[in-house]
């Protein structure tokens, strides 16, 4: 069964997977959807192209994935963050 989103929330997920430094890890956080899910969705929603152009961008790079990152990266967080539900980080 495939999760519901309204409109704002699939361009802050799509908005999400294009920031380098947003890993896989926090768009499963705010919006429980899986990787996988992530994907299927950008595929879903963007030009054949632009889809292309955004996995060869973000397949392999270490800030999309939480696991490989540096040990001192343990955050995430922009600047557009601070209205979505389950956001920890803009409720200190």
């Amino acid at each position: 069964m495939e999760k519901e989103f309204t409109e704002r929330e699939l361009d802050r997920i799509i908005e999400m997977a294009w920031e380098d430094r947003t890993p896989f890890e926090a768009i499963t956080f705010q919006f429980e959807i899986s990787e996988q899910e992530v994907i299927e969705i950008m595929r879903r929603e963007m030009k054949p192209s632009s889809f292309r152009m955004w996995r060869k961008r973000v397949q392999g790079r270490s800030t999309k994935h939480a696991k490989q990152r540096q040990d001192d990266v343990d955050r995430f967080k922009s600047s557009r963050q601070k209205s979505i539900s389950r956001n920890k980080i803009s409720k200190r």
